[in-house]
Order: structure tokens, then C-alpha cells, then sequence
């Protein structure tokens, strides 16, 4: 049987089966990572015993998951052009000049670590900076245009100070709402697989009956909330700490994004680990950062507030919400019930992006635009379920 009489058959039954099928299945095939047959059998068992396809490859022997996860990791691709970064070139000029208002004296690959942009785009922008005579030229110390001395005029001082009262974010340049959330739809926490001796090695530190680590494997696997419920000081939210270190991989994190115009930071170097950048990190996009699989806590200082963009009146810029920092990772409520607002309002505000895995943002301006939801989310409580949460809502959960 062909791949695509194998598509064709399974489509009538399983639309969700068949959706995975063809986005994984067919990227393994061009790749050759696995063949024909090799598909169709794991296909075939994914009918029959469920699981995502990737699982199913893998149990089969088709493919290690240590493959799988690295057939998952995406770098993002350095700009050759002020086109592949998705900014305007004038926004790339406004934000060097932010920079360069402090910075005294400087070279294009001063500018250019600051803005986490290739010398050439920068130097692009700096020439046109130049013949508007916002920065001048002092001295270089040989004829290339690397090794030139800048410096900001007085006229470049008033507008780097205008452009300030209009919006004091001075970082790495942003990346567009939509390279952000492709990316995060690659590094997705559902394509995680952890095998039983990760496991057993990870929660080693703790006594917990065989059946209970049995249940966790496949719970993390699955990608989807669970709830942890149980007396107080039986061990929920360091349950709840070591699921976050089986999570596998590492991922890319944007340092910000741009939407509509309005600059949105996302790394937070508070809940964020970075790691150490491999040699070929100078051919990936400075923009992102090298992080481990975030993991965010939560506890009675949650509110509805902290789950939406904070926009600070003064900067002039937001800050991400929680659930933006923890995409591709996991984001942990404990003491679920003890928030200061009503679980059900929490439960209201999520129930949607649980299902769906999308939730909506607004921005002051009144423009709505939708991000990923890709994390586990773990609620975990001491009180009794059936007080907090209703029969609609723990259909998502487990």
C-alpha cells in the first residue's frame, strides 16, 4: 500500500491521525529518515494503539527519540537582507539610534552586537543615518568600512531623544508575531517523548510507588494539563519541579517580538536558563537565545493581569505575559484555589487555549491577535477537585 492510498484509507476515520501523518510523515520521508513501509507500519499502529506518530516510529525502532527530538530543532536562520529580518528599515535605523545615544564612539560590530543583527544589514542602516547627519564619521584606522569610527551629531542626539519619549525599549531588534509563532509550533512540547528510565532517574530523589512514576511518563508524553491533587506536604509541587527537569532539548526564545508596531519582550532571564551556544551558532539568528525548556511557578500571587500583556505607561513597551514565557515548556499553578481571584474566572480565561492550544492577546491599541499555547500545564492543590472545577473543565485535564 502506497502513502498516499495509506492517507486516503485513514482519512475517513481519524482526521487528527491523518493531519500528523502527513506534516511528520511526509518531513521523514524527504529527509529519509525513514522509508515507506517503515510509515506505513507506524501509521497503521498509531491507528490501532494511538499515540502521536513520532511515539509510534519510535517504539517500533524506526528511529531513537534522541532523533526524533533533534529532527525537531530548528535553528533560526541568519538575515542575509533587511527583508528575511521582517522589519522596516527605518525601524532598524530608530532602534540603532537608541543605542548609539549612550554609546559615545563605535563601530558597525559595536552596533551590531547591541542589535543582534549582521554587520552588512547595519551598516546599511548606519549609511542612511549618515547622509540624514544624524551620525558622522571620525576616523577609521584603515580604509574599510568595519574598522570606521562613528559618533552621533547634535541633530542625531535630539532625534534619538524623540524617539525615546515614543517608545524606550533599547534591545536586540524584535522578531514578527509570525516567525515567532512558526517557531513554536516546531519546538512543540507535543513532539516530547521520555522514555521510563528518564523517569525513574529524574524522581530518584523522591519515594513514590512504581504505579504513580508509571502514570507520569506517559502523562508528560502526552503533552496536555494535568492535575495534581493530594494532601498538604505529600510532595505535589516537587512533583511538579521534576517533571519540569525530564523535559528534553532545548529551544529558541526570541528576545522580543514586534506586532502591530508595539515591541513585546519575551526572555526573561529571571525564569529563562540560557545555555551554551554550539560553534554554528554564529550562522543562527542572534535575535533568539539558547534556552532550556522554561519552566514557570505559580502560586496565590497569580491574577487575571498577570496572564495578559503588562504595557508599562512609561517604557512604553509590554512585557510578555506568563504563559508566552513558558510556550515549549511548562507552566505550574500551585496551590490551585489559593489565587487572589475565583479558580472558575482562571479555569473561564484557559479553557479555550487548553483546547485548542491558541490563545488571544490585546494590545492598548485594540488590536487582538492570537499566540500559541504550547506548554503542560500542571495544577496542582490540596483542596478537593470537585469544589474547584467543574466536569466540563477536567475533561481537559488529567
Amino acid at each position: 500500500m502506497t502513502q498516499q492510498e495509506l492517507y486516503g484509507k485513514n482519512k475517513k476515520t481519524n482526521e487528527g491521525v491523518i493531519f500528523m501523518a502527513e506534516t511528520l510523515g511526509q518531513k521523514l520521508l524527504k529527509q529519509k529518515v525513514v522509508s515507506e513501509e517503515q510509515l506505513a507500519t507506524a501509521v497503521a499502529r498509531q491507528r490501532f494503539k494511538g499515540g502521536r506518530l513520532g511515539h509510534n516510529l519510535v517504539e517500533l525502532g524506526y528511529i531513537t527519540a534522541e532523533e526524533l527530538n533533534t529532527f525537531f530543532q530548528k535553528k533560526p536562520e541568519l538575515p542575509k537582507t533587511v527583508e528575511e529580518t521582517g522589519l522596516d528599515l527605518s525601524f532598524i535605523g530608530d532602534l540603532i539610534m537608541k543605542h548609539i545615544l549612550y554609546m559615545g564612539d563605535f563601530k558597525i560590530a559595536d552596533v551590531a552586537e547591541h542589535v543582534k543583527l549582521p554587520h552588512s544589514i547595519v551598516d546599511t542602516a548606519l549609511e542612511i543615518l549618515r547622509r540624514e547627519k544624524f551620525i558622522e564619521v571620525k576616523g577609521a584606522t584603515e580604509y574599510t568600512r568595519s574598522t570606521y569610527n562613528f559618533t552621533i551629531t547634535g541633530q542625531g542626539k535630539n532625534h534619538a531623544n524623540e524617539l525615546l519619549e515614543i517608545c524606550r525599549y533599547v534591545g536586540p531588534a524584535p522578531v514578527p508575531l509570525d516567525v515567532y509563532k512558526n517557531l513554536v509550533e516546531v519546538q512543540t512540547i507535543k513532539n516530547i517523548i521520555v522514555n521510563e528510565e528518564t523517569v525513574q532517574e529524574a524522581f530518584s530523589h523522591l519515594i513514590l510507588s512504581p504505579r504513580l512514576l508509571r502514570r507520569l511518563g506517559p502523562a508528560i508524553s502526552s503533552g496536555k494539563a494535568m492535575f495534581i491533587y493530594g494532601p498538604a506536604g505529600n510532595g505535589k509541587t516537587t512533583i511538579a519541579e521534576t517533571i519540569g527537569n525530564v523535559l528534553p532539548g532545548t529551544v529558541y526564545m526570541p528576545h522580543a517580538i514586534i506586532v502591530g508596531g508595539q515591541i513585546i519582550t519575551i526572555f526573561d532571564p529571571v525564569n529563562h536558563i540560557p545555555v551554551n551556544s554550539e560553534p554554528a551558532a554564529e550562522h543562527t539568528d542572534q535575535r533568539w537565545i539558547k534556552i532550556k525548556r522554561p519552566v514557570i511557578m505559580t502560586g496565590g500571587e497569580l491574577t487575571l493581569k498577570t496572564l495578559d500583556l503588562d504595557f508599562n505607561a512609561i517604557s512604553k513597551f509590554y512585557e510578555a505575559s506568563l504563559q508566552m514565557k513558558a510556550n515549549n515548556g511548562l507552566f505550574i499553578v500551585d496551590d490551585f484555589g489559593r489565587q487572589q481571584m475565583d479558580p472558575q474566572s482562571l479555569l473561564n480565561r484557559w479553557i479555550v487555549p487548553l483546547e485548542r492550544r491558541t490563545d488571544f492577546m490585546t494590545l492598548h491599541t485594540g488590536m487582538k491577535f492570537d499566540i500559541p499555547f504550547d506548554q503542560i500545564v500542571i495544577f496542582a492543590t490540596n483542596l478537593e477537585p470537585k469544589n474547584l472545577v467543574d466536569e466540563a473543565f477536567l475533561r481537559r485535564i488529567r
